[in-house]
């Protein structure tokens, strides 16, 4: 209680430093910023070391952090309502709002300090630093410090468009970062209208931010129409997007910036290189408009302001047909990791990285996400993987050595390198990176038994682990030679992280009369307790005060005796007891003062020197992680594959426009880990050219949407390299999985969920080819009945002969079905459910059976399905009712329906004899009716029924015909 009061007290003398009306008019001044607008702005005071927030940010602050607007202070006004509001933080809770503000609700953050020489009572600041979404590095210390649990760093894009909006093609420039391996990236391609490539570039780099140019305005320009397209896509992807001026988009020291961000050795030999010479050393600079966006990039990023990014960054070229292509829609249908703004779904089996993520590390966790949304399209790198996995799927005790042994143990050494190049790693990050270097002859030796076991794969082994490794192993050597020759290891068992104080002659001189002078406070304390008659630790402590140095404490009681005694000195009373002091005591707390200082001093700067010597071995470290996380996905692969309820297969996979998708027992694996769940399997075969293209029908809940989904997560599981919850799989490479599953309303950003519908369909159109796998989840129900089976026919119909790709599309169209006549590879298949009377005489029960099996389904189900959802009878009944108006043509049976087929069949036959009549009799000698004028062939045919009449008024069901029409 008394530290929540000193707490508090805290808070209240920081609001009121602020009630200086020099602070609110300062504040007043500043650009109206608030988290509606997409800012969040801090004050920080470093004397108290609190945050504060002011204005709708502090009211935002108090209801998402404090959950009451009680905390809320006034400034101003008398305290009242008026004022200002404001809202103090400690550090901590501000980290952690900082935190869900940039990586959860994706708003950007300024961070504001005092202007200097203010004194205590200051009221002018100035901006300090600013992060956003795709850029933490301002503030990356402060919010994810050691035992943090960020996973990926966020990725920035810059994106700049060539073209014009009347073309139909666009040409764009790409440029990223990527922090996690310290890596620039850029790509030049050709996109449509919709953007499509765009967007799975988007979802194959995880990217959060986006840096696009300021259009005008109006808006009406060629060019701010393609933004506002871009900006669309970026909306739907969960990007944040932030608009630079298009002056900042422009090549022109792009050619001399660059070269200081790359490696020596990837310059040398330019010298006073000019314009020309770099673009020949570096390619990208040759792009058309990739090295516009490269240097609005660096200039957002401000790369070049910290000489830590100096030599330390790569460049490459992205291609984007290297992976699969994969788009937000997708990303979504397939579950494959957590929706935006529901972190921590990965926690559990509802995502395909949740189930798949048994990774012991943070770097295996990062690149188990990176390898899902980047699935592989070169079956050689595809084999490797599953190769890989089959070994460890069958070496299981090896896998679980691994796994429980090593990797459980492994911290995350991107972060470690990330320290030791940022000049802030300390003498512990030293003592992990040598924890390490201690696993690796292990893990050598585990991998050796592995290979031994599975000599087909030995090669294999040595060259994506084993050769590394050794080589790790044998750089590492000196270093772990430095650390035992220098660090306490036995300290380090107290968690204490010190050097050695042998290593040193000065320190260990140091050493040596420090424990001299602390056995001179022992010997002192023994007799001042024998002299006082108390009992050492118990009722005469001996501590060293941050006021008094070391000192002696006794209760007030025992105190009083001292008056008696000499050569006693107090030096202080507080509510614990009273400090004193004798004259052998106080020169040798002065000298354990003066030696404490010295050997802090002496440790701190031999510390610097070994951490700067660890910091040489950064590049193997960042090369050690790559092969860890790469093994630790392997090994998670086939944690899954074993354990699962029913054991993956590995997969049979033929090159891409080669092959049939023919998925034998094919499980849902999210579905199939739930608790409560008896998955139903079932056979998927897609014949190239013979069933290419298959309708699926049947009732709501019967398993459409998860047969469909299933096999767009077998194939990308199988292209990540994965096993397959199957029984038997054999499967093309896909070049993308395109999909249209499921209604999203963005009613607030005035997209209606028939248009986010028809936009996710336009994508599908526009970017599927023959190597594509597209599934399509009930097109068309967002618009009438009518229009809506006239677009799921003109699309089904578009991809089954125009496109040629596999698709899979489950409808409750059932006229759709009349599809397979008209092109022979398309397939209709139904999913299985049975209607059983009820005994009782109720209405009949439906009773899903999750099998898919060829042919049509025979109704849709739907007032079955509002039965199991317990709707009241009476409404039940209606729909009944009105459903069998609706198939009966709009209410009314059709004319004659009731009638004999004979009456039916002799009607026909006075019709046609009529019209056969009518058609043939000539209006004059040498003209037939149909030359003949319109009034012409009237008046004909109403001679023609005046002769027929008799025999029409004879036949009831021709009366009721007639009598239909008028």
């Amino acid at each position: 209680m008394q530290q929540y009061g000193k707490e508090r007290d805290a808070e209240q003398d920081a609001a009121e430093q602020t009630t200086d009306p020099g602070f609110i008019n300062f504040f007043a001044k500043l650009p109206k910023k608030s988290p509606e607008t997409g800012t969040l702005r801090l004050f920080y005071r470093p004397t108290e070391d609190y945050y504060q927030a002011y204005g709708p940010d502090a009211l935002w602050a108090a209801t998402h952090v404090f959950r009451t607007q009680t905390v809320v202070k006034y400034l101003g006004h008398g305290g009242r309502a008026a004022g200002l509001p404001c809202v103090s933080l400690k550090a901590s809770v501000a980290q952690g709002l900082l935190r869900d503000a940039l990586t959860g609700r994706q708003l950007r953050v300024e961070i504001w300090v005092p202007e200097a020489g203010q004194g205590k009572k200051c009221v002018k600041f100035k901006l300090d630093k600013e992060a956003s979404p795709g850029n933490l590095q301002a503030v990356e210390e402060l919010l994810f410090g050691p035992g943090s649990d960020l996973l990926t760093p966020p990725v920035v894009m810059a994106i700049k468009i060539a073209s014009s909006a009347a073309a139909k093609s666009k040409t764009l420039g790409v440029a990223f970062s990527d922090p996690t391996v310290r890596q620039l990236g850029v790509a030049d391609f050709v996109d449509n209208d919709l953007f499509s490539n765009m967007e799975s570039l988007i979802i194959q780099l995880s990217v959060k931010e986006a840096i696009i140019p300021t259009g005008t305005v109006s808006g009406t320009t060629d060019r701010d129409v393609d933004l506002n397209k871009l900006k669309a896509v970026l909306d739907r992807c969960g990007v944040v997007v932030t608009e630079r001026k298009p002056s900042e988009f422009s090549a022109k020291n792009i050619a001399d910036d660059l070269p200081r961000l790359l490696p020596a050795k990837a310059t040398d030999g330019l010298g006073a290189s000019t314009s020309a010479d770099t673009s020949m050393l570096i390619p990208q600079l040759t792009l058309p408009n990739a090295p516009s966006a490269l240097a609005a990039l660096i200039a957002y990023l401000g790369l070049l302001n910290d000489p830590v990014n100096h030599n330390a960054y790569s460049l490459k070229t992205h291609d984007l047909n290297q992976y699969m292509k994969l788009d937000a829609s997708a990303l979504r249908a397939l579950n494959l990791v957590e929706a935006p703004g529901n972190s921590g779904s990965t926690t559990r089996n509802t995502t395909l990285l949740g189930l798949l993520n048994k990774c012991k590390t943070a770097q295996g966790t990062r690149l188990l996400g990176t390898w899902l949304k980047q699935p592989l399209v070169n079956l050689h790198e595809i084999h490797k993987r599953q190769n890989l996995v089959e070994t460890f799927v069958e070496g299981s005790n090896s896998r679980r050595t691994l796994q429980d042994e090593y990797l459980e143990m492994m911290p995350d050494l991107h972060r470690l390198s990330k320290r030791f190049r940022k000049g802030v790693a300390s003498l512990e990050d030293v003592i992990r990176v040598y924890q390490v270097v201690l696993l690796l002859p292990g893990m050598i030796q585990a991998l050796k038994e592995v290979q031994s076991d599975r000599e087909e794969y030995a090669e294999l082994i040595d060259e994506m682990y084993l050769v590394s490794l050794n080589a790790f192993n044998d750089n590492l050597e000196k270093y772990s030679e430095m650390v035992e020759q220098t660090i306490d290891l036995e300290e380090m068992d107290k968690h204490n992280y010190v050097i050695k104080p042998e290593h040193d002659e000065r320190l260990s001189v140091l050493a040596d009369k420090l424990a001299e002078v602390t056995a001179g406070l022992d010997k002192e304390h023994k007799n001042v307790g024998r002299d006082l008659d108390l009992e050492l630790d118990k009722k005469l402590h001996l501590e060293n005060s941050p006021t008094y140095g070391y000192c002696f404490r006794v209760t007030k009681n025992d105190g009083k005796s001292l008056s008696d005694k000499s050569g006693y000195r107090e030096l202080g009373m507080i509510k614990s007891g009273l400090f004193f002091t004798t004259k052998k005591l106080a020169p040798l707390a002065e000298e354990h003062r003066d030696c404490s200082e010295k050997y802090t001093r002496m440790q701190s700067s031999l510390v610097k020197e070994v951490v700067s010597i660890a910091a040489t071995y950064t590049p193997v470290l960042e090369s050690l992680d790559n092969v860890v996380a790469h093994l630790d996905v392997i090994l998670s692969f086939a944690h899954v594959s074993v354990n699962a309820p029913e054991p993956y297969v590995k997969p049979k996979m033929d090159q891409r426009g080669t092959g049939d998708l023919i998925l034998r027992d094919a499980r849902h694996p999210c579905l199939e880990v739930q608790d409560d769940v008896n998955f139903i399997p079932n056979d998927i075969e897609m014949v190239k050219d013979k069933s290419e293209f298959q309708i699926i029908t049947g009732p709501n809940m019967g398993g459409k949407s998860t047969y469909i989904r299933q096999t767009g997560v077998i194939a990308l599981m199988a292209q990540t390299g994965c096993f397959v919850p199957c029984s038997e799989a054999h499967l093309p490479i896909f070049d993308s999985v395109l999909c249209r599953v499921g209604a999203g309303d963005s009613q607030l950003k005035g997209v209606s969920t028939f248009m986010a519908e028809m936009l996710e369909t336009a994508t599908i159109l526009r970017s599927a080819t023959r190597d594509s796998l597209i599934i399509i989840d009930e097109l068309g129900r967002g618009t009438s009945t009518y229009d809506g089976f006239g677009l799921a026919w003109a699309i089904s119909e578009h991809i089954a002969s125009q496109i040629h790709a596999f698709c899979l599309f489950a409808t409750h169209f059932h006229e759709l079905t009349a599809l397979d006549q008209q092109l022979s590879h398309v397939k209709n298949l139904h999913v299985v459910a049975s209607v059983d009377d009820d005994p009782m005489g109720g209405q009949p029960q439906i009773t899903f059976l999750y099998k898919v099996e060829p042919g049509i389904s025979d109704q849709s189900y739907g007032i079955h399905v509002a039965q199991l959802a317990n709707f009241p009878e009476n409404v039940v009944q209606l729909a009944r009712k009105k459903a069998d108006e609706l198939e009966d043509f709009g209410g009314e049976k059709q004319a004659g329906s009731d009638y004999p087929p004979e009456v039916t069949d002799d009607g026909i036959h006075v019709v046609q004899e009529l019209l056969s009549a009518w058609a043939s009799r000539p209006d004059g000698e040498d003209v037939i009716m149909m030359d003949a004028s319109p009034e012409a062939q009237l008046d004909e045919l109403k001679r023609c029924v005046t002769e027929f009449q008799p025999r029409i008024e004879a036949n009831p069901w021709l009366v009721s015909v007639l009598g239909s029409l008028s």
